[in-house]
């Protein structure tokens, strides 16, 4: 793979728990990392985690760890996945759409020091067993409403804990320099602000 490219390693400001490695926290259910190759290493552009290391002191004082869900995702594997649900608004068709194949881009969450996830407006990537089962049998309708959920401006003064621990993420992400995804609807997306151009190309693998 190319020199640009750094792996986060567990360690104690960082976990690594890509989701699509493994079956249990993932839309899809195809453990695609698995199968070509990549397993649970994360990778991500060397001036991506120039800036997730910024969080550092965050992390330390707060004792919390950044759970990373995705990072780098190889051309063969968003082949793969776009194929188990081929639903553009899911997984965009093209692996030059995505900056997580210029590894520019993370899907995290914070955890607290005793490895419990913060409560957030949805799980990351809008997990849901039952929804999982609907998207993979092709059945997208009722998971596309529930996205809505996961939107940066989503209101719901019954979980004011979840709607704090996102917007505490927004802050804390762009502070360090990251952005989310252009549409905002994926609280847990956050990439490079010039992830989607030509200055990081795709990466092969």
């Amino acid at each position: 793979m190319g020199e640009d490219l750094i792996e986060i390693k567990t360690d104690t400001h960082f976990v690594v728990d890509l989701m699509y490695a493994g079956t249990t926290h993932n839309m899809t259910g195809q453990p695609v990392y698995q199968e070509i190759g990549l397993g649970n290493h994360a990778y991500v552009h060397k001036d991506l985690w120039f800036c997730l290391q910024k969080l550092i002191p965050y992390l330390d004082k707060t004792g919390r760890r950044l759970k990373i869900y995705e990072a780098f995702r190889p051309v063969a594997a968003h082949k793969l996945l776009f194929a188990a649900i081929p639903q553009d608004g899911f997984f965009v068709p093209e692996a030059e759409r995505s900056p997580h194949c210029r590894a520019a881009a993370v899907d995290v969450a914070l955890l607290e020091a005793d490895g419990v996830e913060l409560v957030y407006p949805t799980k990351v990537d809008a997990y849901d067993e039952n929804f999982a089962k609907e998207v993979q049998s092709g059945h997208l309708e009722s998971f596309f409403k529930y996205l809505q959920k996961a939107t940066l401006d989503y209101q719901d003064a019954s979980i004011p804990e979840a709607i704090h621990n996102r917007d505490e993420l927004y802050r804390l992400m762009q502070s360090i320099g990251l952005v989310p995804v252009p549409r905002r609807h994926e609280w847990w997306h956050y990439e490079l602000p010039a992830a989607r151009t030509d200055k990081y190309p795709l990466i092969e693998f």
